[in-house]
């Protein structure tokens, strides 16, 4: 498929004492929406850091491709967004603030600005709140504006690190459905979440535990192969091998 896909390559990465990953494999498709699911301490973090650049792999390689062809992450750098599950967000400052701050830090033309602010907030319902500092949203609306950071300058691949951790159920849904509005964009996103539930709402899940991988695939082959009617036992299977 056409854009940007990840592939990892037997990455390992000791983090202290810890083995945070262990020999890692996985491939991330192009225009694909990919659920990478599994417990705290499972390696969540510091796989999508290690995506990113901010932590370097001892072992294995990540290797970035754009319609087929590898290329070097220095060529993909600039449409790469990260939303960390601790968010750099001010208190102090409001929706608005926000989004001006960032729209300097990557020097957005002002027009393109513009559009691209009026259509962020319509889809996140927030253009009726822009003057409300960060310290006074919810936790689901917090989390909607630092998604909305990362996509001011328009990414063609988005890693989120656990975005509806600690928020309401109907924020999550809400949180979803925005995904899904972007995934209609067929640009390369990578979820990860503790939440086994979230699995079947992916086109492609990728199941890690203790550093490794379990399994990956699309969710409803998954799950039919291996005889499971949902991820909750498939990922209990896995995990005792």
């Amino acid at each position: 498929m056409n854009g940007i896909g990840i592939q990892v390559l037997n990455v390992s990465k000791k983090l202290g004492s810890n083995q945070a990953l262990n020999d890692v494999s996985l491939n991330f498709e192009a225009g694909h929406m990919h659920g990478l699911i599994g417990p705290e301490g499972a390696g969540k973090t510091t796989l999508l850091r290690s995506m990113i650049n901010l932590l370097k792999p001892n072992n294995g390689s990540i290797q970035y491709s754009r319609d087929g062809k590898v290329i070097a992450f220095k060529e993909v750098k600039g449409v790469v967004a990260y939303m960390p599950q601790q968010q750099s967000l001010y208190g102090d400052l409001s929706i608005d603030e926000h989004l001006e701050f960032f729209r300097d830090l990557y020097s957005i033309p002002k027009d393109q600005y513009q559009q691209k602010r009026k259509e962020l907030l319509e889809i996140t319902r927030l253009d009726k709140f822009v003057d409300r500092i960060a310290s006074e949203l919810s936790g689901g609306m917090y989390k909607k504006l630092g998604l909305m950071c990362s996509l001011l300058r328009s990414p063609e691949v988005l890693l989120l690190d656990e975005p509806t951790n600690g928020v309401d159920p109907i924020s999550r849904r809400e949180f979803w459905d925005l995904l899904y509005r972007l995934a209609d964009k067929k640009i390369l996103i990578i979820i990860a979440t503790a939440y086994l539930d979230e699995a079947g709402r992916c086109s492609r899940v990728h199941l890690i535990e203790a550093g490794k991988t379990l399994i990956e695939g699309e969710p409803r082959e998954l799950l039919k192969k291996e005889g499971m009617e949902n991820f909750d036992a498939l990922f209990i299977s896995r995990a005792q091998l």
